[in-house]
């Protein structure tokens, strides 16, 4: 089936600006339907987090069914026709609200514009279909993809997940607790569209003698600074890297984190970008 909806009147530009993220990426992005190029989407995944006691992080069987309920599964292909990028989507009850349930790229594509070409299409869909807020799940441990998600893509985070899988036996998870910070994309704001255009806010921690250190860390370096009306908070600089040297460090990152975070929520505070160098910006509601 398909959804048929009256698009929304930012849909023309965001396929727009899909376009262009593409084009600088090298890559071409779709709506991937075919039967054995989703088993080929299946394998993609499997090389980026591989395989846990569960199976596939998404099987075949899934992502069939996904695409063919008129919901998102978003391949990109590089010019000469490899798969290396996937994202998928589903419609939340009432279709204004679209989960994205994960997105990876080929291993060694990092920072070549493919995670951001892929998130562009899934926004362009989704507002191709009335849908104009999209929503997922990441790691608050892991900065690289915090700074993608609050940063280059404009969303913000108001909820914290404790463990929202339970524990995970995947090679990037590691047996970790899997709380999750829930990632907010409203699509037609001023600041996503401005991103969508490569016109990204970065945020940057103030002098040193303009910043009150609150907490230090688990590594002991300064982890929790208060400016006037934001906090800002340090993830670890590879949590990944950590969970397989030190997971009792790991750990201890995982809870002080943990209780920063449902603190600063509780209090009215939402987080709305991530530094370059890991440090996490938390503005009053009213300021963000």
């Amino acid at each position: 089936m398909s959804l048929t909806v009256e698009a929304s009147p930012a849909a023309p530009h965001a396929e727009e600006a899909a376009a262009t993220a593409a084009a600088r990426a090298s890559v071409r992005v779709v709506d991937e339907h075919d039967r054995e190029r989703l088993r080929d989407v299946e394998e993609l995944l499997i090389s980026i987090w591989g395989m846990s006691p569960h199976g596939a992080p998404v099987p075949f069987d899934l992502l069939r069914s996904i695409s063919h309920a008129g919901c998102n599964v978003s391949a990109a292909y590089r010019t000469d026709g490899v798969l290396c990028g996937a994202a998928v989507g589903i419609v939340s009850p009432g279709g204004r609200t679209t989960y994205s349930l994960i997105a990876g790229v080929l291993p060694g594509t990092a920072d070549k514009g493919v995670g951001f070409a892929l998130k562009q299409h899934q926004r362009a869909w989704s507002l191709a279909r009335g849908i104009d807020t999209m929503t997922w799940t990441f790691d608050p441990l892991v900065s690289r993809n915090a700074r993608f998600n609050l940063t280059k893509l404009g969303a913000h985070a108001t909820e914290y997940a404790r463990d929202f899988y339970g524990e995970m036996q995947d090679d990037i998870n590691a047996n970790d607790e899997s709380d999750r910070l829930v990632a907010v994309w409203p699509l037609t704001s001023t600041r996503s569209i401005n991103c969508s255009e490569g016109s990204v806010e970065e945020p940057q921690l103030p002098e040193a003698d303009l910043v009150s250190i609150l907490e230090y860390g688990p590594d002991s370096g300064p982890l929790l600074r208060e400016t006037p009306g934001a906090l800002w908070c340090r993830a670890p600089q590879d949590i990944v890297a950590l969970r397989a040297a030190n997971p009792g460090e790991a750990s201890q990152w995982r809870l002080t984190i943990r209780g920063i975070f449902e603190s600063a929520f509780a209090s009215g505070y939402r987080a709305t970008g991530v530094t370059r160098t890991g440090w996490y910006r938390l503005s009053k509601t009213s300021q963000a």
